[in-house]
């Protein structure tokens, strides 16, 4: 599974971005998916994150801004920044977690976000 990321930039304070994640290959035994981000010298965190059944959860940095959604269709997921604060910004990475023996992870090469005050 190969899973691309784009629509980061760079975005003034209470501006909205949107971005997108395609994913390409088999999505077979698909448990959820999400977004994650790492700033400078800090841990990758997670976002927001959607099951295979639809259910969401949020970071409560994000909780009320953010919404993550996907298009199966399209084998894309979404996640909607609102209300952008300095805070936000980051390098966005996609993710898809796989039921398995082992269970397994894919992971996009991130797209920067950039918030400026």
């Amino acid at each position: 599974v190969q899973l691309v990321e784009s629509g980061g930039g760079l975005v003034q304070a209470g501006g909205s971005l949107r971005l997108s994640c395609t994913a390409s290959g088999s999505m077979f035994g698909l448990n959820a998916m999400g977004w994650y981000r790492q700033a400078p010298r800090k841990q990758r965190e997670l976002v927001a994150r959607i099951r295979s059944g639809g259910s969401a959860t949020y970071a409560d940095a994000v909780k009320g801004r953010f919404t993550i959604s996907r298009d199966i269709p399209k084998n894309t997921l979404y996640l909607q920044m609102n209300t952008l604060k300095p805070e936000d910004t980051a390098v966005y990475y996609c993710n898809a977690e796989f039921r398995g023996s082992p269970d397994y992870a894919a992971w996009g090469q991130g797209t920067q976000v950039t918030v400026s005050s």
